[in-house]
Parts: structure tokens; C-alpha cells; sequence
């Protein structure tokens, strides 16, 4: 046994390699089936597949250009970054941005910007921007709220995010004043760190979810009683990612935790069908949100991608008719894509934000119903300068998803779907979720809020406005050519955006509302 040791040892490392590799050259030859390029060139082989699954990063840092990357390009997440960071989010030397490129938006500045004197709440919180409606006034619901922030934490479940990530947004936005959508997984722990909620809930009901997988009033009114933080419910009807897709939450994945707060059971397959249970049409829908309204005293919204107009036609027709329908209504954009998708829907079904929120938004206005309802925008719109145009079109508030990933870390890897996400913000998995520190990470999502609010105020007052729900459509203009053929946003989508009552952030900040 010593000789053989020996002998052993005394092979140099070189050598080890070469066997090795000579054993690699048999497998892939001989007995692998799977991979044609490894059997016809084995060892080189792997170096193919090796760099393909390297390639989307070798792009993002070696190849891409500054503007180039989607979703979110270098420019877009290191603004993001460093407003997070509290650090220098300028840029020197003029924009690289090709600005004669189609959809480039423009915001028509006033020859002389607003001016706010000494007592204005402007100069003494310069991030104090609340959304100037009420959700639920005007159907007069019990616990009207007005979201003390126009930016806010878009709905992503517990789940698809790890719990580290969930508290340090929860734990961000009452630093920031903003509220949280939880998401289609149902309320955690981790939701419950101070912050305002939106309870928002798909086909699978998760965390209100009866014995037979469908909605249960006793618990959505257990929820709300035990949880006073929540402050409105969102039904989910479709998101941008994959609207008209159920989904499947494998059985793997369900851990103890998980299991509890969705109502479902460890181990075992959960669908999400495409449809809900609870209504299968327009009226019947508008009775669940009347029911829940009433039961919680909460308003009660519907979040959806836009695609055919024909039942939103028909929802505004009975909202005209009986007074009744949803308090606010988040559009998601087909750009939207924290939810994993097929390509085919991520790519092709429904429209981006521009299109369909116009479409929709139209509608209503025509119907003159537009008042009525808050309008939250969703998609790649927690930039300033693209809440501008959202709010031109008429959006009241902005909800963001990936660009609130990106202020407590993630990377873009667009690898969430496989549970091996490096940042620790979309997986479960333990080691990886150590690097995320809650504390800071809350303070960074506060500050990227904060920027945000500080910058899209600024950019109001340059446009000669107090509040961005005073922006109008032709204030806002988008390329479609040159600039003979460059069009207002009205001229472009075909409506005049509805006023919205405002008399001064003074009011805003007086309001009884503000914060509950």
C-alpha cells in the first residue's frame, strides 16, 4: 500500500491533468449522448457551453454599450445605484443618449420655473411629492388612503423574493413614506416592518385562500383586522409579464414558511389558474370589489396589462350606471418582467405601458370616469423624466418592481427564475441571502425614493408646475421623426388628460388623509 502511495505521489500535477482530461475525452465519447458538440469535440467542447452560459454577463460588462442593454441599460442602473448610494448621480460632458431616436421624450420647460417661497413644503422637505387623490373618496369607502408617496414598491411576492429582500423594502419604504404591494404570495412577516401595505392578490388567493383553493371573506377580513398597516387591496386580473397565464408553484419549493403564509400545503404542486374563481365576468367582478369594500372598508383596486378594450368598455359602462367599481386601477406595461415567463407572452402578449395605459386611460376619460379613479402606472417608469410622461397621460402614482430590486442590489443577472440569484434578492436559498444587509439595503431603497422625488419635483418646477398631476399632455412631447413631425402627447394618444384637483402641496400636507 506504501508503494502505491508512493507511487502516486510521485506523479507530477501536470500529468494528473492530462489523465484527467484523457477520462473527460472518454465520457464525452463514449458514453454521453445529450451533447453533440461535446461527443464530435470532446474536451474543447465544453468550452462553447461554458462561454454561452457566461455570455449574457460577458455583454453586460465587455460588450454592450452604455444605452445599449435591455431591460435596463448601464446608464439606467447606475443612476439608480448611485442614488441609492446618496452619491454623485450626474453626468458630465452633455447626454450620449441619441436624442432624435424614436419614443426619445421631451419635457417642454417653462421660460421661467415655478417658484416656491420659504414656507413651501418643498423648501422644507425637498423629497415631499404625495399623490393628489385619495384612493376610495369617491366611493366613500370607510378608510379612504392617499398614498403619501407618487413612488412606490410594486407587487412582488415573498417567494420570488427572499425574505431579506422583502424586509429591507418593507423597512425602506416607511423610512421613505411610500407603501408596499405584497404581491400575489400573500402577507409575511417580513411585510409587517412598519411600512403602508397593499394586500394584492391573483387566481391562486394566497393568503385568503379557502380550503377548496378559492377566496375566503373571513379571512381577507382576519387579515385586514389583525393587520392594520394594510391600507387598500389590489385584485390582480393580469401582469405585463404573462397576462392570461396561470402558473405553478412546485412543490419543491414550498417550504414551511411559505406554506403557512399562502394557505397551501408543504411539498405539494399550487396552481394559479388563468381565470379567477371568485367572478367569471364584468359584473360579477364589480360585486366582489363592492363585497370586500365593504366587508374590509378598504379600497379595493384591479391591477392588469391591457390588451382588448371590449370588457374594460364594458366595466366603465357599469361603474356609469350603478356608481360602483374599482377604487384605483394599476396598468402594468408588457415591458413589466419580475414574474418569469415564456418568451413567446414576455415578447408578444399585451401592450407596453404607453400604448395600453393610453388606450385604457382614453377610454375612461371619453366615459368621464377618469376623476374617479387613481391611475398607477407600472413599467419601467421609475425614472424621472418617464414619470413626467406617465403622469402627462394622466397617471397619478408609479409603482416599480425591478428598478426597487436594483436600489438594494441586484445586478440584472436575469437569472430570478433559477433560484440562484447572486445578489440574494430573488432567491431562497440561504448563503446567498446572507449578503444582504436589511439595514442598509432599506436606507438605500429610502434614498433611491427619495432622489427619485427630489429630481421629478424639480423637473415640475421646470415645466412651470407646483405638482406633477398638474402636467399636461402638451407638455410632454415624443419623437416620431424630426421635429416637424414630433407630436404632443395629445396629439399622439388622441385625448386631453382629465385635471385633477389640486389647490397647493400646502393642502396636500395639511390633508387629514396623508398617512392613513
Amino acid at each position: 500500500m506504501d508503494s502505491v502511495l508512493d507511487f502516486l505521489s510521485g506523479i507530477p500535477w501536470w500529468a494528473w491533468v492530462l489523465i484527467a482530461l484523457a477520462l473527460i475525452a472518454i465520457r464525452d465519447v463514449f458514453f454521453q449522448k445529450n451533447h453533440t458538440i461535446s461527443h464530435n469535440f470532446p474536451i474543447i467542447g465544453h468550452l462553447r457551453y461554458l462561454l454561452e452560459s457566461i455570455g449574457p454577463e460577458m455583454r453586460q460588462y465587455f460588450v454592450a454599450n452604455n444605452r445599449e442593454e435591455l431591460p435596463f441599460n448601464r446608464i439606467e442602473r447606475s443612476w439608480i445605484y448611485a442614488s441609492a448610494k446618496q452619491e454623485n448621480n450626474y453626468e458630465g460632458f452633455g447626454t450620449d443618449r441619441d436624442i432624435y431616436a424614436h419614443h426619445h421624450i421631451f419635457i417642454n420647460n417653462a421660460m421661467m420655473p415655478f417658484k416656491i417661497d420659504q414656507k413651501h413644503p418643498n423648501t422644507i422637505d425637498k423629497t415631499f411629492l404625495p399623490c393628489a387623490k385619495v384612493m376610495g373618496e369617491f366611493n366613500k369607502r370607510k378608510k379612504p388612503y392617499r398614498p403619501a408617496s407618487v413612488i412606490n414598491v410594486s407587487a412582488m411576492s415573498f417567494g420570488s423574493l427572499s425574505a431579506k429582500a422583502i424586509e429591507s423594502l418593507n423597512k425602506g419604504i416607511k423610512i421613505a413614506g411610500a407603501y408596499h404591494n405584497t404581491g400575489e404570495g400573500g402577507l409575511s412577516p417580513h411585510h409587517s416592518h412598519g411600512g403602508d401595505v397593499v394586500f394584492h392578490f391573483g387566481t391562486g388567493y394566497f393568503g385568503v385562500r379557502a380550503n377548496d383553493g378559492g377566496f375566503s371573506m373571513d379571512k381577507m377580513i382576519k387579515l385586514v383586522e389583525h393587520n392594520p398597516f394594510i391600507k387598500a387591496i389590489e385584485i390582480k386580473l393580469s401582469q405585463g409579464a404573462k397576462p392570461g397565464k396561470g402558473g405553478v408553484l412546485p412543490g419543491a419549493k414550498i417550504t414551511k414558511e411559505i406554506a403557512s403564509i399562502r394557505g397551501v400545503e408543504v411539498g405539494k404542486d399550487v396552481l394559479s389558474p388563468p381565470n379567477h374563481k371568485a367572478f367569471s365576468n364584468v359584473p360579477e367582478m364589480v360585486d366582489f370589489i363592492e363585497r370586500i369594500a365593504e366587508a374590509t372598508g378598504l379600497p379595493v383596486g384591479i391591477k392588469a396589462a391591457i390588451g382588448k378594450l371590449e370588457q374594460w368598455e364594458e366595466l366603465a359602462n357599469l361603474m356609469l350606471e350603478t356608481g360602483k367599481g374599482p377604487d384605483f386601477i394599476t396598468v402594468d406595461g408588457g415591458e413589466g418582467g419580475t414574474g418569469a415567463a415564456p418568451p413567446s407572452f414576455a415578447d408578444h402578449v399585451s401592450l407596453p405601458w404607453v400604448y395600453g395605459f393610453s388606450d385604457l386611460y382614453r377610454l375612461f376619460k371619453h366615459k368621464g370616469l377618469s376623476e374617479r379613479i387613481v391611475f398607477i402606472g407600472s413599467g419601467k417608469l421609475g425614472f424621472p423624466a418617464k414619470a413626467a410622461m406617465a403622469f402627462a397621460m394622466g397617471a397619478d402614482c408609479i409603482n416599480v418592481a425591478r428598478e426597487a430590486m436594483m436600489s438594494i442590489g441586484c445586478i440584472q443577472a436575469q437569472i430570478c427564475h433559477t433560484n440562484r440569484c447572486p445578489s440574494g434578492v430573488a432567491t431562497q436559498n440561504k448563503w446567498l441571502q446572507n449578503g444582504i444587509d436589511p439595514t442598509l439595503k432599506s436606507e438605500r431603497l429610502a434614498q433611491y425614493f427619495k432622489t427619485f422625488r427630489k429630481e421629478f419635483i424639480e423637473i415640475t418646477h421646470a415645466a412651470g408646475h407646483e405638482h406633477p398631476c398638474q402636467f399636461k399632455m402638451s407638455d410632454i412631447e415624443i419623437n416620431v421623426d424630426d421635429h416637424n413631425l414630433s407630436k404632443e402627447l395629445n396629439r399622439t394618444y388622441r385625448y386631453e388628460k382629465s385635471a385633477v384637483p389640486f389647490s397647493g402641496m400646502q393642502t396636500l400636507k395639511d390633508c387629514v388623509y396623508l398617512g392613513g
